[in-house]
């Protein structure tokens, strides 16, 4: 497993982590997902570690901390072995301080998340959504303290706008705070809106891309394809609607393609889209999720080669879609591609 810096820090991430979002699954949106039990997580952590995923991603919002309970449990005697990466900020309640990123908020958060995972530090803290409500300066200094105390080795953020990011990261370095050195953002072959404001900053200023949901919400599984019906077995059925819209058309536009290279390399199409996304810029690893052995084996064989250039340009093009304002002149104009050339032509990272 090809490992690579998290950003600009310096801790190593593997290019694939597994995320934990099945791990005690409950409810009408992670109860779809799965419900792995204690023994099979050990089972999946095992899988995981044998191929050289070391880094593991839960949310205290996750089945309302089950997750973290689950992968806590499954992680027992390993822990200086792993990477644990969990996320806060979402509601966990209908209380006035359940949700939100306060200093009360994150600080209990944390303490929360550490008696649930059974660890004494989290390798990576991360704000799940931004709170409009709350001061920046108190969310990076009580970030900071957390990291001061030995209970958070960095902190990162997930699904933050442009301007939100760099908010942050300007108030953390006014006040000499860590700065944030991961986004963990929605990003796959049918959606790519990453790459128009949120790319172009994570290079600017050293922010490693964490890729969730990089099959599409389940759509690009090769299960789904034009003309036929949504399979029975398909949890889209229920958390269509939760997850990122998308045309159906695009989606089998790029599920053709994704064919037709499957049959040229003998890959399935999961491991042609996961190799693809591992190839972009700023992307420092790929979440994979799985409901059982089989699948997680199969999204493992992503790692290992490449596409060829001529089928990267390929699904470039068909899964390409118009740049929103202010990014569209950019695109449309040779002078302003001159001053602003697209992210995405720089070098590619090998996968």
């Amino acid at each position: 497993m090809e490992h690579r810096r998290l950003g600009a820090s310096g801790l190593m991430v593997p290019a694939l982590s597994f995320g934990a979002g099945t791990f005690g699954g409950s409810g009408p949106l992670f109860g779809a997902w799965g419900s792995t039990d204690v023994r099979e997580a050990r089972r999946m952590v095992d899988i995981c570690l044998e191929a050289g995923i070391t880094m593991f991603d839960t949310a205290d919002v996750y089945s309302a901390g089950a997750s973290e309970e689950v992968l806590g449990a499954a992680l027992e005697g390993r822990r200086d072995e792993v990477i644990i990466s969990t996320k806060t900020s979402l509601p966990m309640g209908d209380g006035p301080g359940d949700a939100g990123s306060s200093r009360s908020r994150l600080i209990r958060a944390c303490e929360d998340a550490l008696r649930r995972l059974g660890t004494d530090r989290i390798d990576l803290f991360q704000l799940h959504a931004f709170d409009a409500g709350t001061p920046v300066e108190e969310v990076m200094d009580a970030l900071a303290s957390l990291v001061r105390a030995g209970k958070v080795r960095y902190t990162g953020v997930s699904n933050f706008s442009g301007w939100q990011v760099m908010k942050s990261l300007a108030v953390a370095d006014r006040h000499g705070h860590p700065r944030h050195v991961a986004h963990q953002v929605y990003y796959s072959l049918i959606g790519r809106d990453y790459e128009w404001e949120l790319m172009p900053l994570a290079l600017d200023q050293g922010l490693g891309a964490l890729v969730w949901s990089p099959l599409g919400w389940g759509r690009l599984t090769g299960r789904i394809r034009r003309g036929s019906p949504l399979p029975p077995g398909s949890r889209l059925h229920r958390t269509a609607d939760f997850g990122p819209p998308v045309h159906e058309e695009h989606l089998y536009d790029v599920v053709d393609v994704l064919e037709e290279i499957a049959a040229e390399t003998g890959k399935a199409v999961p491991q042609i889209a996961l190799n693809w996304l591992l190839r972009r810029p700023t992307v420092s690893s790929v979440i994979i999720g799985a409901r059982d052995e089989r699948q997680l084996r199969q999204n493992l064989g992503a790692v290992g080669w490449s596409l060829a250039p001529e089928q990267v340009a390929r699904l470039d093009a068909v899964s390409h879609r118009p740049a929103p304002y202010p990014y569209f002149p950019y695109e449309r104009q040779e002078g302003f591609a001159r001053l602003n050339p697209p992210v995405v032509a720089a070098p590619a990272r090998a996968a």
